[in-house]
């Protein structure tokens, strides 16, 4: 079994996939309050990101089809496109009375010159003039041929009863022949659309007639971890959601409410959006690109630095990785980590967390891990039958779990 959780997941420390001049990015399905694309086959999604040297670069998108474990597939893209799988982005928008400028870039899929034809796991990468990739995004299609259920509960191992939770669920197809479930189907189970926390490998734990049942006693558990931390910043010259302290500066700098380690926290609801994050400025009409930037100051109070750790500031707002940005440093005369980061107006979740010498990152060293956690788990089912090329998505099960409604 392959499992990657939220207190322990690798990562290749210091490999940034594209520019410090790339700023958010997102590729999301229409509509508001909508951060995910994992979607049926056909819905449309939308690409974004800001460049910072704001000089009108020429970028082009490219998709890939991949396995499900995201290894490039066989299909050749006239097999799973009707179109172009390599295209320029042609809807360019420059920023409009901000401090920091910016060419705001977009892109839907599909569109006219690229129609995506079959279900699967794809890679949108985003090159440059010289054809060099600049950054990924991961995107999920899928036909809704078998239907997921899903139950969360809190975990039933005494040693992690407090602080884990675990996942059940079943695969149901009535209209469809599946020869040999275990060698034909894959699932893979995925915590807040982070796609460092996934658990992978998991055999049918019961089969019934069109139905495969997967009810592991601690092979689907997920550390609960806590509830984020959240910053508004939608005013640019007056202080928000937790924000203590304005500056002005070649751009605003924007300080967020200092967050004090506590070995000996307990659990305290507090609704979030998982990690997520939303674009607005209230003294513009467009945030895509009326929003200015801030350089975000983060501070965790800490009576000593944790040894031979880094800390850093963590979440979707670039696609949770680890870099040098979102690095803290440790400073003894007042006891804090303090850094900070350039962020496009709007509500962010974030969460701080700490990575070792071998680069293991660990999420719930500063901020605990509880099973009441409210979280969203996603299910996702591949069937590759016997002589097939590729992995069709057959379902999709989504469910968030909150022990305290």
């Amino acid at each position: 079994m392959k499992k990657y959780i939220l207190f322990i997941f690798s990562v290749f420390y210091g490999v940034l996939s594209y520019s410090q001049d790339i700023k958010s990015i997102q590729l999301r399905a229409l509509g508001d309050n909508v951060y995910t694309a994992i979607v049926p086959i056909g819905t449309v999604l939308e690409l974004s990101f800001d460049d910072l040297e704001a000089d009108g670069k020429d970028y082009q998108y490219k998709i890939e089809h991949m396995t499900h474990d995201w290894k490039k597939s066989r299909l050749f893209s006239s097999q799973f496109i009707d179109g172009f799988d390599e295209n320029t982005i042609i809807n360019v928008t420059n920023s409009f009375n901000t401090l920091q400028s910016y060419t705001h870039y977009e892109v839907r899929i599909p569109n006219a010159n690229t129609v995506i034809t079959k279900s699967g796991n794809y890679l949108l990468s985003v090159l440059d003039e010289d054809d060099d990739m600049v950054f990924t995004r991961k995107f999920v299609l899928y036909e809704s041929v078998a239907s997921v259920g899903l139950n969360v509960s809190r975990s039933r191992n005494t040693e992690t009863l407090n602080t884990q939770q675990t996942i059940e669920f079943s695969v149901n197809y009535p209209n469809l022949r599946i020869n040999n479930p275990q060698q034909e189907i894959n699932v893979v189970l995925l915590k807040n659309e982070n796609w460092n926390e996934t658990i992978t490998d998991l055999q049918p734990t019961f089969f019934k007639p069109n139905q495969l049942k997967y009810t592991y006693s601690n092979k689907t558990n997920f550390w609960g971890g806590n509830e984020y931390l959240n910053f508004d910043s939608k005013f640019l010259r007056n202080k928000s959601i937790n924000i203590v302290k304005i500056e002005k500066g070649d751009v605003f700098q924007h300080y967020v409410y200092p967050y004090t380690y506590d070995p000996y926290l307990t659990y305290r609801y507090n609704p979030d959006i998982n990690g997520q994050f939303v674009f607005r400025a209230l003294e513009g009409n467009d945030a895509r690109t009326e929003a200015d930037y801030a350089r975000m100051h983060f501070t965790l109070e800490a009576e000593e630095p944790f040894n031979d750790k880094k800390v850093h500031v963590y979440g979707a707002f670039n696609n949770f990785e680890i870099d040098d940005e979102t690095e803290l440093t440790y400073n003894f005369d007042d006891s804090t980590y303090r850094g900070s980061v350039l962020m496009k107006q709007g509500f962010y979740n974030y969460t701080f967390a700490t990575v070792d010498e071998f680069g293991i990152v660990n999420t719930n060293e500063i901020n605990g891990s509880f099973f009441q956690t409210e979280n969203q788990y996603t299910v996702i089912v591949y069937f590759k039958p016997f002589g097939s090329l590729y992995d069709r998505v057959i379902g999709m099960g989504s469910v968030s779990f909150n022990q305290n409604r």
